[in-house]
């Protein structure tokens, strides 16, 4: 009797034995199943881990521009603005940073902008705003306001991302283009900028930067694609600590490490932070920010005597001056054109017989990258005009 009772004991405790095991391992296959899922939901939250949700929605929504704007700049701001939305087939919204009394300038001429054009836009306008601690100081930094681009990612708390541009600025070619960027990015770029020179000899930074700066010849800040949820979330190295720094604790030491050093203001740190963390900067080509520097001293932008100019950087005050009359001559032409009137007869015309005339300066006489791309842009403007004629007529 006692070695059945045995048997008996060792069966049972087999049994238990295995519901136990059976028993953990569904706990532990349900456990595992739980952490893939927040894993998935933790990558698609994650900025730049969901690269194809990113693309889809980045092509659906608005084009973000920002803008800077103090002191003379309205007009010039507003031309920029009238160049990206004539030649723009997405929707934009632009962020106007400006001082208080350009906030009613802004508003009266958005406004008053056609309604087929104006429906092709939003905006929004912001006060300028810097850290209480130091406002005084990033506000005189360089030139009024323009450091002001450092700390969107920091204000716009809630945008993904901006393209950011000087006022001297001219879109050639359709906004959205540059803003195709983004999906260029691999999975460590925050932002994109094309380089300051193109030829070394020439070079400002090379030759004399007291700082360290991006690759061979630094970059230039006039048109800066931000994706700025990378920005705020990546921890970024640096010269002054050992530790990584996030964005909002990086820009106030690294001022004032570096401001009896830096000529260029924003751009300078800009420069900097890259140097450092150069794996989480996109360069994107000469064409897409065309200065005078690229022609003045003999073309060396060659993607644009290829491929024409894409954007266009009227820095040095070229746009308001006679030293550099091809730029005056875009600038012109694109502020007095009348939004309604035939774009081939009242842009590319004009145009063209004014950059004749500009012929005995360096960048006139490789006026055919002003118009090169810009033809093109035209055209299709052209159509839709037409189009749109059509159906009012119909």
């Amino acid at each position: 009797m006692r070695r059945y009772l045995r048997v008996l004991l060792v069966c049972t405790l087999l049994v238990f034995c295995s519901l136990l095991y059976t028993f953990n391992q569904l706990v532990s296959s349900l456990e595992s199943a739980s952490h893939q899922a927040r894993a998935q939901r933790t990558r698609a939250a994650e900025p730049g881990l969901s690269e194809r949700a990113h693309d889809d929605r980045s092509r659906s929504e608005p084009v973000g521009l920002a803008v800077v704007a103090c002191g003379s700049r309205l007009e010039e701001t507003l031309t920029m603005l009238k160049s990206a939305v004539l030649f723009s087939r997405r929707d934009l919204h632009f962020h106007i940073f400006a001082e208080d009394d350009l906030h009613t300038g802004f508003r009266q001429a958005l406004e008053s902008w056609p309604q087929r054009f104006r429906s092709r836009f939003n905006y929004s306008v912001y006060p300028i705003t810097f850290p209480s601690d130091n406002a005084r100081e990033w506000k005189r930094l360089f030139k009024p306001c323009a450091s002001q681009r450092l700390f969107l990612p920091l204000i716009l708390k809630q945008v993904d991302s901006v393209l950011y541009v000087d006022t001297d600025i001219l879109f050639l070619r359709p906004v959205e283009d540059v803003w195709s960027f983004l999906s260029a990015f691999n999975r460590s770029h925050v932002a994109a900028m094309a380089p300051e020179h193109e030829e070394p000899r020439i070079g400002w930074y090379n030759r004399f930067a007291r700082h360290p700066y991006y690759g061979k010849t630094g970059v230039n800040s006039g048109v800066m694609l931000m994706n700025m949820t990378r920005i705020r979330a990546k921890l970024f190295k640096n010269d002054m600590t050992a530790v990584n720094l996030k964005w909002a604790d990086l820009l106030m030491p690294l001022l004032h490490k570096y401001k009896l050093n830096i000529t260029w203001g924003d751009q300078d740190l800009l420069n900097i932070i890259f140097h450092h963390n150069p794996e989480s900067l996109f360069v994107f080509p000469c064409q897409w920010n065309y200065r005078p520097d690229h022609c003045i001293y003999g073309s060396n932008c060659a993607a644009a005597e290829q491929h024409g100019i894409y954007i266009l950087h009227g820095n040095r005050g070229v746009y308001h001056d006679d030293k550099q009359p091809a730029f005056r001559a875009v600038y012109d032409v694109i502020q007095q054109f009348p939004f309604e009137e035939d774009p081939v007869g009242g842009l590319l015309v004009p145009l063209e017989e004014k950059l004749e005339s500009a012929e005995h300066t360096y960048c006139g006489r490789v006026r055919h990258v002003f118009t090169k791309r810009l033809r093109q842009t035209v055209t299709d403007l052209q159509r839709e005009t037409d189009r749109t004629r059509h159906v009012l007529e119909v």
